[in-house]
C-alpha cells in the first residue's frame, strides 16, 4: 500500500504538540478479508516498526491461531500510528531521580489526528471484516458509548464513523461488518477475560468458514 506523504507528514509533524513518538505503518495481506484495527504502538512497536510485536503480538498470535489465522491472511493497523507515552517520576537504584515513559492509552484529540489516515487505510483494504481489539477502537469506528464487555463477540454492521471537512466524525457512506473483542494486552491486567478472549476467536473461526459477514 502506497501511504500519500501529505497525508502522513501532517500527522507526524503535529505529534510533536502531544506525548506521541515513533510512526508505525500497517503491516499484513493488502487486499485482505479481515483487518485488525487496534489501540497504538507501544515501545517495542516503535523500535521495530511492525504492529503487535511485543507482549501483546504474542498474545495476538495466540488468538489468530483458534480463528485459524496467520498474520500473512490479514491486515493490522491501529487507530493511533504513534505511541503515546507518560511521564513518571522514579528514583533508580543510586538514588537518582529519572523520568520514565510508560505507555498509555491514546487521548481524544490524539486519535483524531491520526483519524484521516485510518480513514484512507480502510478505504484502501476494503475490508469484509473489521475486528475491533479493545475498547478504543470500538468507540473509534462505532460509537464512544459502547463497550467491549457489553458487545464482543458478536458481529456488528453499519456505518463507522469517519472524519469529515470540519474535522469532525460522520457516517461513512459505506457499511462495514464488525466483530469487536477483547484487546490482547487487557489478558495481561484481567485474567478473568481468558474464556470470553478464548471463545470470541471461536466465534471468529465459526463465522469465517460461514462466511456469515
Amino acid at each position: 500500500m502506497t501511504y500519500p506523504r501529505e497525508l502522513i507528514d501532517p500527522i507526524i509533524a503535529k505529534n510533536a504538540d502531544f506525548d506521541l513518538e515513533g510512526f508505525v505503518f500497517g503491516n499484513g495481506d493488502f487486499t485482505p478479508d479481515i483487518m485488525l484495527i487496534g489501540e497504538a504502538p507501544g515501545e517495542v512497536e516503535i523500535r521495530t516498526g511492525i504492529p503487535f510485536t511485543g507482549r501483546s503480538g504474542k498474545e495476538l498470535d495466540k488468538t489468530l491461531a483458534i480463528a485459524g489465522l496467520t498474520r500473512d491472511q490479514i491486515y493490522i493497523t491501529s487507530i493511533v500510528r504513534s505511541r503515546p507515552f507518560g511521564r513518571k517520576m522514579m528514583i533508580d537504584k543510586t538514588g537518582k531521580k529519572i523520568v520514565k515513559r510508560p505507555n498509555r492509552m491514546p487521548k481524544t484529540q490524539e486519535i483524531l489526528l491520526h483519524a484521516p489516515l485510518l480513514d484512507y487505510e480502510i478505504s484502501q483494504v476494503k475490508p469484509k471484516l473489521i475486528v475491533a481489539l479493545g475498547g478504543c477502537a470500538l468507540k473509534r469506528l462505532i460509537d464512544n458509548k459502547m463497550t467491549i464487555s457489553e458487545s464482543h463477540g458478536r458481529v456488528w454492521h453499519g456505518k463507522i464513523k469517519q472524519i469529515g471537512s470540519n474535522s469532525k466524525y460522520v457516517a461513512s457512506e459505506q457499511e462495514y461488518h464488525v466483530f469487536p473483542t477483547f484487546h490482547p494486552a487487557a489478558i495481561f491486567y484481567n485474567r478473568k477475560i481468558a474464556t470470553d478472549l478464548m471463545t470470541d476467536w471461536e466465534k471468529l473461526k465459526e463465522i469465517l468458514a460461514k462466511k456469515t459477514f
